[in-house]
């Protein structure tokens, strides 16, 4: 499998990024839009195309779409958080909790 065989793609109807391995749907990362930034909320993949890196390049290729709208993100999807948190380049697009 290489990096051209998946596909990431934003679907605002349904408030996620898809990951597209052929024609099959093989994950997505749940979002929601707030003020100034985007929630992600939940990632989840196909068990039957775990253990490729799927995940990491669809959080990437979402967090990169994030930037390039000049947003922010709150990661309480535990792998975005981490992946944040391995991948420092990203960490500029956490957004301050908003309390209250």
């Amino acid at each position: 499998m290489t990096d051209d065989e998946i596909r990431i793609v934003r679907d605002d109807r349904t408030g996620r990024y898809e990951a597209w391995l052929g024609g099959q749907l093989a994950g997505f990362a749940n979002f929601e839009p707030a003020s100034g930034r985007i929630i992600f909320t939940h990632t989840e993949i196909d068990p039957a195309f775990g253990h490729r890196g799927i995940a990491s390049r669809l959080v990437t290729d979402a967090l990169d779409d994030v930037r390039a709208q000049g947003l922010a993100v709150t990661p309480r999807c535990p792998f975005v958080a981490d992946y944040i948190q391995h991948h420092p380049e990203y960490a500029d697009l956490v957004a301050p909790e908003k309390t209250g």
